[in-house]
């Protein structure tokens, strides 16, 4: 058995960061060494008071040490990892990018549309993550609570419900589940059915990684096809997504 330190270093570097920063910014909370007003999402403060990092900082704090905080961070420990270990494996530019994408896409619709205006968005790029997931890996059987086991394809609905039944807001989940789709559609199904594909990584996406060192060169091979992937996969496509299992 891995000791937690081998875990941890085991683990690909994008959601390993996301994390890690996640983590690290509620230590910094709890011990009071950082306030959430120095970290939340004003565009007023960013436009007026240049507080550029605004725009990044409010992804990082996902809420004090409790029950909704240990869910999120479950959530990318399990499934952004899986994404990044299975459908996004040996290309760590495009997971990178899909964040990126997620990331303006939730700034952008937090400033124009009232209706999902938020001040900490991190919760609804954790439920984007869940959300791609949930089409990559459609047929894994998937516990809530210990109570329930249902397919992967509806887990995010199931959160949804979870969520709405004991009380929490639920609007940065239907954020995440909206970007997510869109992000979905336009990479995986609008490709798929002949369409253009219209979010590729680009090649400054590339050059930051290898020069981070996020990943090495074999991260920034041609995307392969949907097809390709699930028949190197050994997957028989189920409902929409890609057909990766967990076992694989």
């Amino acid at each position: 058995m891995s000791s937690p330190g081998e875990w941890f270093y085991s683990l690909p570097p994008v959601s390993k960061t996301y994390g890690t920063l996640c983590f690290l910014t509620t230590i910094a909370f709890t011990l009071h060494l950082v306030s959430p007003a120095w970290l939340y999402l004003d565009f007023a403060l960013v436009t007026k008071n240049f507080q550029i990092w605004r725009l990044l900082t409010n992804f990082f704090f996902l809420g004090s040490f409790s029950i909704p905080f240990g869910v999120r961070l479950m959530m990318i420990a399990r499934y952004g990892v899986q994404l990044e270990q299975g459908p996004f494996k040996d290309r760590t530019a495009d997971f990178l990018w899909m964040m990126i994408v997620s990331v303006i896409s939730f700034l952008v619709l937090s400033l124009t549309v009232p209706f999902f205006k938020s001040f900490f968005l991190g919760p609804s790029l954790v439920f984007m993550l869940l959300y791609v997931w949930s089409r990559e890996f459609p047929t894994s059987t998937v516990s809530i609570m210990g109570l329930v086991n249902l397919q992967g394809f509806w887990l995010p609905w199931a959160m949804l419900l979870v969520n709405t039944i004991f009380g929490m807001p639920i609007m940065s989940d239907l954020l995440g589940i909206i970007v997510g789709h869109v992000y979905y559609f336009l990479t995986v199904l609008h490709p798929r059915a002949g369409g253009q594909e219209y979010l590729k990584t680009p090649t400054w996406v590339r050059k930051l990684a290898t020069k981070w060192s996020v990943a090495g060169p074999v991260a920034f091979s041609p995307t392969p096809t949907p097809q390709a992937a699930a028949t190197a996969a050994g997957a028989r496509p189920v409902f929409t997504g890609r057909s990766y299992r967990l076992n694989q």
